[in-house]
């Protein structure tokens, strides 16, 4: 740290005032942008698959209920999994408005 503080001394303070700070592109390289588009694909596609078969069981576990008598909160247990459904489908378009590009 000293001897950058010693280099830049020598230098003098102007050089880094006025010395220009890359400013790299925030783009992904095609192969990566690619290979992540696809990943992200198979994680929807995999939630709303969760979210069909969540929906089923919770809708077998009220039907076995009804006939045995028994009473149970499955409303709640569905609303959860609606919830979750609806997270999934608008994880997209959330993400979208807070990074988008001007």
């Amino acid at each position: 740290m000293k001897d950058t503080l010693l280099a830049l001394s020598a230098k003098g303070w102007d050089y880094l005032a006025t010395s220009e700070v890359p400013q790299p592109e925030p783009k992904a390289p095609g192969e990566l942008a690619d290979a992540v588009n696809t990943v992200l694909g198979i994680a929807s596609w995999a939630g709303t698959a969760a979210g069909v078969a969540g929906v089923l069981i919770t809708g077998v576990m009220m039907a076995v209920s009804v006939k045995r008598g028994e009473g149970s909160e499955h409303m709640s247990r569905l609303g959860m999994v609606l919830g979750g459904c609806i997270l999934i489908a608008a994880a997209g378009p959330v993400v979208t408005f807070f990074f988008q590009e001007n």
